[in-house]
């Protein structure tokens, strides 16, 4: 456990702590769970200029977005040799290849004959030809077919192989990092990997991708997902079923933090005495139509939401998914547990349900930003993998809600855009400079503003 000190008592809502919470399981809490990593950042305000200015967006693709380990796809998405993905980010692409049964390249997307990117979507062939005029290399990157090859006497194979980036693979995700020189994917993701162990991301499918351009930094969004704290006014329907402001907020040394927010348990903002079954009801829609036992829903005597939540979903999932969870806290099968890797990889921990986010600059905006959410899914018990979901990637007059797989997070995340491009516009016609931050609910944005500096300050 961590022997860092605890924020003072002043800046804890009121209300049982995550800890004090998480005590009362009804199963043994993993100790990566009872951790506590809590960090005093500072209060200063953040200049504005660091969500609006081109320049400064420049400085961040040039310094941080090409020397940072992000995540392109998963593996699941290119199984057979030749399936490929592109990921682009800033002026950036690149094609992320299944070249070998065990192997996977990421090349830089851009024939080097006259530039055309090579390849424009997510597909499969086996060899990367371009389409303007033939020019091929085969799936290791060395190149395989000159057309006309004697008008080229000045081409020499070995130096007009494919530029590659690195490639690193964790929990079933594929990472790409453009810098030749960084360090090693285990070592920047520390300490995400020995955290998630137990839960196993490579054994889950894909099972929802959707996407959104909006009118945002990409920071904007970042940042509305890494707290709690504007749950009271944004999402006030879930305030009976979420201990929103008991939130654990922990940031660790390197890229990464986390926060901890438990479920079945009523917002300090309601007052004490928020009675079992109303939290009972604001949660339990879903597990209606799943369970054949009569009057399940109905909170037996002496018992809490949160244990008997718990045990439904425990039950649930056993029978569903081929993971054996009948040891699981109550934590695991209920809360949002929620890490963040520096810059935009969102990992949620946990056993049924495991939400990814992914945000970037679109189109290299800095007044833009893609929005995605993914879901992972625990496999069938006794079938095959499922095909991965496909990026739906929603209009502009589309909504999130306009996405039946994701379920009832759909009208949540619509709830958030009634937000992130109006803070992009306030930021614009603001007077007051920069943006100010709680100290401890917001620790996580100031980190991420820390980790950022730390980029922009290399030569």
């Amino acid at each position: 456990m961590s022997s860092r000190p605890q924020p003072p008592v002043s800046r804890r809502s009121p209300g049982p702590t995550v800890q004090e919470i998480l005590a009362r399981d009804t199963h043994p809490v993993p100790a990566v769970l009872r951790e506590e990593s809590p960090r005093d950042l500072g209060c200063e305000d953040l200049a504005k200029e660091r969500y609006l200015s081109p320049a400064f967006h420049a400085r961040e693709i040039e310094r941080m977005w090409r020397r940072t380990w992000q995540m392109a796809c998963r593996e699941e998405e290119i199984p057979r040799v030749g399936d490929r993905v592109v990921y682009e980010i800033g002026d950036d692409s690149l094609v992320i290849v299944r070249s070998a049964p065990g192997e996977i390249r990421a090349f830089h997307n851009a024939c080097l004959h006259r530039g055309r990117t090579l390849c424009t979507e997510d597909g499969h062939a086996p060899h990367l030809r371009c389409p303007f005029h033939g020019f091929t290399w085969s799936l290791d990157g060395r190149l395989q077919h000159v057309p006309c090859r004697w008008d080229f006497p000045q081409i020499e194979d070995a130096a007009f192989r494919l530029p590659e980036a690195r490639v690193g693979t964790w929990g079933g995700f594929v990472f790409v990092n453009l810098d030749p020189g960084a360090g090693s994917l285990a070592d920047y993701l520390a300490p995400v990997p020995a955290h998630f162990a137990a839960w196993r991301l490579e054994e889950r499918w894909k099972a929802a991708h959707v996407g959104k351009v909006i009118a945002m930094n990409w920071k904007v969004g970042v940042e509305a997902f890494i707290e709690s704290f504007h749950v009271i006014a944004t999402h006030p329907q879930i305030l009976s079923s979420t201990a929103d402001c008991n939130t654990q907020y922990d940031v660790y040394d390197g890229h990464v933090s986390r926060m901890i927010t438990p479920m079945a348990v009523a917002s300090p903002h309601l007052g004490p005495g928020v009675p079992e079954q109303r939290i009972l009801n604001a949660l339990t829609s879903g597990y209606a139509d799943q369970t054949d036992a009569p009057g399940a829903l109905a909170l037996p005597a002496g018992r809490t939401a949160r244990a008997h939540l718990g045990e439904l979903s425990r039950a649930m999932f056993g029978q569903h998914a081929d993971l054996d969870v009948a040891e699981a806290s109550d934590s695991e099968m209920l809360d949002a547990i929620q890490y963040f890797v520096f810059p935009n990889f969102f990992p949620w921990g946990g056993w049924p349900l495991n939400i990814v986010y992914r945000f970037r600059p679109w189109r290299n905006d800095p007044g833009q930003a893609l929005m995605e959410v993914m879901l992972l899914r625990p496999l069938p018990k006794g079938g095959a993998r499922p095909a991965p979901a496909r990026l739906r990637l929603l209009g502009e007059d589309e909504r999130w809600t306009d996405a039946p797989e994701l379920g009832v997070l759909a009208p949540i995340f619509e709830q958030d855009m009634a937000n992130l491009p109006w803070v992009q516009r306030g930021l614009r016609a603001a007077r007051k400079p920069g943006v100010t931050l709680a100290v401890y609910q917001e620790s996580r944005i100031r980190h991420l503003h820390r980790v950022l500096d730390a980029y922009l300050a290399r030569p």
